[in-house]
């Protein structure tokens, strides 16, 4: 065992002597391995921070709510027929009353109109391109969004339709960029509104909502400048079904309750969508999965490339180490010794090579972390993954040279040029 040792620590030595020495020759063979373990721990580091960012958006969002809309968010078994759902009804006040009175199940429920592209103005500020959204009470128990200043509706003034508004972050730093909101008056679609609350900065959530560039107001505030039973009308019924009960219960009960109050006749399809969270997640799994596959696929041939690149330069280096092997096996060096000594560089050169790929996948993290408000964490088991197969790849580039110059005859070997 100790003389294993002594055996790595010199060949690891001497693989930093050939890089000091060939330089140029060295990073070439090497740059293979680099990039494939760069995409290798780059495609595994950037999916598992997509994935923990979904589970931390559904588990705040709350996978027991349910999304109800004449609109799926994905096809319903085949061809998304949107000439079919554009002729649906959107769901009214009474779709809420119905399932607010007969859920067994329900825990929560709320009923949201969303209307795109408003512009607000403020004195001689203005913001462009933002959402409004108008909404029922319980809004805000189904929603991720926190406030930063002032407050958040009261029941009542939800229901009686208070021309009240809550800014986003962004909303708010552009149409107050330095001073207190509170009390101010802001207009948008026709109407002054007075500003009660702001939101703290939260980013989108998977449910399609970006309340930084958004605000809220009372749904009946909405319908009395907004036709919101138009059939373009962004309309949503949100259920949070009680504690004990998952959303399949409750889907199973609302479309009950929804088909009784739309006079659905038995047999015939529904005309609303019942949507979930998890829809979303499983199609963006299946996307992340072909992510990987093709990330891998590339990291493979950059693999092969930089092990014939590793094979290679161990070739060469044996080639001009052939007097020293001869004089070593001369003296008594064993024949496992001398393949130990050159496998072991050949792993230490895809160490090398990997630790750089895995140093710019840190980078990278760093990058999105920092530069692009996304969170990108390396873990410890992607490095030690990336380190693994750096490992086996310089194993199996090295084998065969390293085989070939312990089997060298030792007379023959003094003796080449």
């Amino acid at each position: 065992m100790r003389q294993l040792l002594q055996i790595s620590v010199t060949s690891f030595k001497m693989a930093f002597i050939e890089l000091k020495a060939n330089k140029l020759r060295t990073f070439l063979s090497l740059l293979g391995i680099t990039i494939g373990i760069f995409c290798i721990v780059a495609v595994s580091t950037v999916l598992d921070s997509l994935e923990a960012s979904i589970r931390t958006n559904v588990a705040s969002l709350g996978s027991d709510v349910i999304y109800l809309s004449k609109w799926p968010w994905t096809d319903e078994g085949g061809e998304y027929k949107w000439w079919q759902y554009m002729n649906r009804p959107v769901l009214k006040v009474k779709d809420l009353k119905a399932l607010e009175s007969k859920a067994q199940t329900l825990r929560y429920s709320t009923l949201l109109y969303d209307k795109n592209n408003v512009t607000a103005k403020q004195n001689q500020y203005s913001v462009e391109g933002i959402t409004c959204y108008a909404a029922t009470p319980n809004f805000e128990k189904m929603q991720n969004f926190e406030i930063g200043m002032g407050r958040y509706f009261q029941p009542q003034e939800l229901n009686g339709g208070n021309n009240m508004v809550v800014l986003g972050y962004d909303v708010k730093r552009e149409l107050f960029p330095a001073g207190n909101p509170i009390g101010k008056t802001v207009s948008f679609m026709g109407r002054n509104f007075t500003v009660i609350g702001t939101m703290k900065k939260c980013g989108d959530n998977i449910a399609g909502f970006n309340f930084d560039r958004g605000l809220i107001i009372s749904f009946f505030a909405a319908a009395g400048i907004e036709d919101v039973n138009s059939p373009n009308a962004g309309i949503t019924l949100m259920a949070k079904a009680k504690p004990g009960f998952s959303s399949d219960d409750l889907s199973t009960e609302s479309e009950g309750i929804l088909r009784a109050e739309h006079k659905i006749e038995p047999g015939t399809k529904n005309d609303f969508s019942i949507n979930k969270l998890s829809q979303i997640t499983e199609q963006l799994n299946q996307v992340f999965g072909m992510i990987n596959i093709v990330g891998k696929i590339i990291a493979i041939f950059s693999l092969l490339v930089g092990g014939f690149g590793i094979a290679n330069i161990m070739f060469v280096t044996v080639k001009e180490r052939t007097k020293i092997i001869g004089l070593k096996k001369a003296i008594g060096a064993k024949r496992i010794a001398i393949l130990i000594e050159f496998l072991m560089e050949a792993v230490a050169l895809c160490l090398f090579g990997g630790c750089i790929g895995i140093i710019l996948v840190f980078m990278l993290a760093l990058v999105f972390t920092y530069g692009m408000d996304f969170k990108v964490s390396l873990s410890l088991e992607n490095i030690i993954y990336g380190i693994s197969i750096s490992t086996i790849i310089g194993i199996i580039a090295g084998f065969v040279p390293a085989y070939s110059a312990s089997k060298m005859d030792p007379v023959v070997a003094i003796r080449s040029n």
